[in-house]
C-alpha cells in the first residue's frame, strides 16, 4: 500500500503529468455528459419503455456498447467515434493505394495536415450517410417516442445535422485529448464508453446465473475463466522477440563509447488495437445500408446475417479481417528499413547480419514470422464472445468475454500507464512495477540508440 501511495504522490508531482491527467479525465467527462443528451424532439420516457421491450442485441448492442449506452437512448453522440474510424481506414487505403496520398505523406507536417484535413472532410460525409440510416430504423423501430406534433421531415434534417454535429465534436474530444491529455484520445473514449457499460453487464451475468440454477459457484467459475482470458490478452499485447544489437566502439576524446549489446524489442502484436477498431468499423457499413431500406427482405436478410455476432459467417468474416488488418498496420507502422538505417547511422548491427538491406530484409522476415501468430490469436480472442453465449454467457458479459471490448480495454489501460511509466522514468523515479516494465503499443519499433 505504501509503495502504490508514493506511486501516486510522484505522478501528481510531475506539474506537466498532473495537467495531462486532468485535462484527459475532464474531456472525458464533457464527453459522458454528452452520452445523455437526447436528441431533440424525443420523449425519454416512452423512449425507455421501448427500449426495455426490445433491448439492442447483436452488433447494435455491441454499437450501443462502444457508445457507452448513446446508440440505444439516441443521444447527440449517439454514433460516437466510429464514423471516424472508417473515414481514417478509407484514408489510411488510399496511403498505400494512390500515388497522390502517398506523396502528402511524405511532405512532413504540411502533408499530415492535409490528410487530416481530408479524413475530417470525409468523416462528416460518412457520418451523414450513418445518421439518415440510424434515423431512417429509429423511426420503423422507435417512432413511438418521436413528439407528435413534430414534423416528420424537419425531424429527420434536424436530427441528422445534430448528430454529424455530434461525431465531429467527439473528434475534436478525442484529438484535445490526444493533444493536451495523456494516452490516444480516440481509443480512451471508446474505452470508456466500453468500461460504462462493465457494471450493467457483470450484475446482469450474476443475476443471470442466479435466476437460472448457475448459482454462484458457475458465476465465480465464469470470473475465474474470464481473468484467465484477460491474462492471455495482456500476455498478447506484452509479447516481444528482441533481436540483439551490437554498437561498435567509438573513441571522443579520452573517452570509449559503445561496444555493448542492447536489443531491439519487436511486438508480437505491433498493430496494437487498430486491427480490431478497423475490422468492427466494416462490419457496421451493411447494417447502416440496410437501414435506408426497412421495407426490403433482401438488405433486411443482410443486415440480420451481420447483426448476429454469434453466426458462422459474421465471425468467418471478422477473422479474416482482424488477420488482414493486423497484417497492413503492422506494415506502415514498422518500417524494416528505417530501423536498419537507423541502426547503420548510429553505428549498430545485428550479429551475423550484414547492415543495411540485409539487415532490413532480416527485420521483415522476423516481423512476419511474429505477426502470424500473433494476428491468428487476435483473431481468435475477438470472436471469443460467440463461443461464450453457446456456453451460457448472457449477451451483454459475453462482449467483454474476450472479443473487441476486452482488447481494446486491455490495449489502450498498457497504451495509457506505458505513458505515466515513461514520465516517472524520466523523472528519476521508480516505475508502475517492481520488477520489468510496461510495455504499450508505442514502445516497439525504431532503432535503440548506441
Amino acid at each position: 500500500m505504501k509503495k502504490l501511495v508514493d506511486t501516486i504522490r510522484n505522478i501528481f508531482s510531475i506539474e506537466e503529468l498532473r495537467t495531462r491527467i486532468i485535462n484527459t479525465l475532464v474531456l472525458l467527462v464533457v464527453y459522458r455528459i454528452g452520452t445523455f443528451i437526447l436528441l431533440p424532439g424525443i420523449d425519454k420516457a416512452v423512449l425507455d419503455q421501448v427500449n426495455a421491450a426490445n433491448p439492442a442485441k447483436g452488433l447494435l448492442g455491441l454499437i450501443d456498447t462502444f457508445a457507452g449506452g448513446a446508440f440505444e437512448r439516441a443521444s447527440i453522440f449517439a454514433l460516437g467515434i466510429m464514423p471516424y474510424i472508417s473515414a481514417s481506414i478509407v484514408v489510411q487505403l488510399l496511403t498505400v493505394a494512390v500515388p497522390a496520398f502517398q506523396k502528402m505523406q511524405k511532405e512532413g507536417e504540411d502533408g499530415r495536415r492535409r490528410i487530416n484535413q481530408i479524413t475530417r472532410y470525409l468523416t462528416i460525409a460518412i457520418t451523414a450517410v450513418q445518421a439518415a440510416s440510424y434515423m431512417i430504423n429509429f423511426q420503423s423501430t422507435k417512432g413511438a417516442a418521436i413528439v407528435s406534433s413534430l414534423s416528420p421531415s424537419m425531424f429527420m434534417i434536424s436530427s441528422v445535422c445534430v448528430l454529424v454535429a455530434g461525431t465531429m465534436f467527439t473528434m475534436w474530444l478525442g484529438e484535445r485529448i490526444t493533444d493536451r491529455g495523456l494516452g490516444n484520445g480516440i481509443s480512451l473514449i471508446i474505452m470508456v464508453g466500453i468500461i460504462s457499460r462493465l457494471p450493467y453487464s457483470l450484475g446482469a451475468e450474476f443475476l443471470h446465473k442466479m435466476a437460472n440454477n448457475g448459482g454462484p459457484i458457475i458465476f465465480i467459475m465464469e470470473m475465474v475463466f474470464w481473468l484467465a482470458v484477460v491474462l492471455s490478452v495482456v500476455l498478447l499485447v506484452q509479447g516481444t522477440r528482441r533481436i540483439p544489437v551490437q554498437y561498435a566502439k567509438r573513441i571522443v576524446g579520452n573517452r570509449q563509447y559503445g561496444g555493448v549489446r542492447q536489443y531491439l524489442p519487436l511486438k508480437v502484436n505491433a498493430a496494437g488495437v487498430m486491427p480490431i477498431i478497423f475490422a468492427q468499423a466494416l462490419m457496421f457499413i451493411p447494417s447502416s445500408i440496410a437501414g435506408f431500406f426497412p421495407n426490403s427482405d433482401t438488405w433486411q436478410g443482410l443486415m440480420r446475417s451481420f447483426v448476429d455476432f454469434t453466426s458462422l459467417g459474421y465471425n468467418i468474416i471478422f477473422f479474416i479481417l482482424i488477420v488482414l488488418f493486423t497484417y497492413f498496420y503492422t506494415a506502415i507502422t514498422i518500417n524494416p528499413s528505417q530501423i536498419a538505417d537507423d541502426l547503420k547511422r548510429n553505428g549498430g548491427f545485428i550479429p551475423g547480419v550484414k547492415p543495411g538491406r540485409a539487415t532490413a530484409n532480416f527485420v521483415d522476415a522476423i516481423m512476419s514470422r511474429i505477426t502470424l501468430p500473433g494476428a491468428i490469436f487476435l483473431g481468435f480472442v475477438s470472436i471469443f464472445p460467440a463461443f461464450a453465449v453457446l456456453l451460457g454467457v448472457n449477451d451483454q458479459f459475453a462482449q467483454f468475454y474476450g472479443g473487441t471490448s476486452l482488447l481494446i480495454m486491455v490495449g489502450v489501460v498498457l497504451d495509457t500507464l506505458s505513458q505515466i511509466e515513461s514520465y516517472l522514468l524520466m523523472r528519476h523515479y521508480d516505475g508502475l512495477m517492481k520488477t520489468g516494465r510496461i510495455k504499450g503499443r508505442t514502445s516497439t519499433g525504431g532503432a535503440i540508440a548506441g
